[in-house]
């Protein structure tokens, strides 16, 4: 697998994070840049956190 490829997914999937929060509410630019160091992990604490 090309390492390019897997940053641009990483990336990819940082920006979907970010919209996801923003669709709940959430600050998109600090789960981006949570998305950014944590991946699949930020995607799974936006799904399963409410908001209080």
């Amino acid at each position: 697998m090309d390492s390019n490829s897997y940053f641009v997914g990483w990336g990819t999937l940082a920006l979907i994070n970010a919209g996801l929060a923003q669709s709940k509410n959430r600050s998109g630019l600090n789960w981006f840049l949570l998305s950014l160091l944590f991946g699949p992990i930020a995607t799974f604490l936006i799904v399963v956190f409410e908001k209080k």
